[in-house]
């Protein structure tokens, strides 16, 4: 499986414990399938150049969790979010749809209890879906392979 991650360094040994717990799927290293979609994750600093890291993932004998956006999804997401222990930890990679930031954290409609759980899962549901890729474990790490780093993010580029 070929992934990418953009940041503003070239990273060849991520460390999966590194970043929010609160995340999506918790705690690991996020990547895109989408070199284009992996340039929207960098934010711009000024000074400092986006670089877009190429992986590639061996997923043989690995445990790999697929999600869709549905009532799993969103109460993984829910979980993870508001720092409930995780579910899912047996897993070595979780492979799933990115929740909508902008509709996730507007006025805490997730966590504020104003709005019934079927109701933020069907806002949640608009738009286009995105995925990402985690890799929680250290197996899982041990499986991904760096390929190459480009220093040209799209996606700023088509910013300025």
């Amino acid at each position: 499986m070929r992934c990418y991650h953009t940041g503003h360094h070239e990273l060849r040994d991520p460390d999966i414990r590194v970043g929010r717990t609160n995340a999506d799927f918790g705690q690991g290293f996020y990547l895109s399938p989408s070199d284009a979609f992996a340039g929207k994750w960098v934010r711009e600093q000024k000074d400092l150049e986006a670089f877009v890291n190429t992986y590639e993932l061996d997923l043989s004998g690995l445990m790999v969790l697929r999600l869709q956006r549905d009532a799993g999804w969103f109460d993984y997401i829910f979980r993870n979010r508001t720092g409930l222990s995780d579910r899912c930890g047996e897993y070595d990679v979780i492979v799933g749809p990115i929740a909508n930031d902008t509709i996730y954290n507007t006025f805490g409609v997730f966590t504020s209890g104003l709005l019934p759980k079927e109701q933020v899962l069907s806002l949640l549901q608009i738009g286009p879906s995105f995925e990402q890729i985690v890799i929680k474990t250290d197996r899982a790490h041990d499986q991904l392979r760096w390929l190459k780093v480009s220093t040209k993010c799209r996606h700023l580029e088509h910013q300025k």
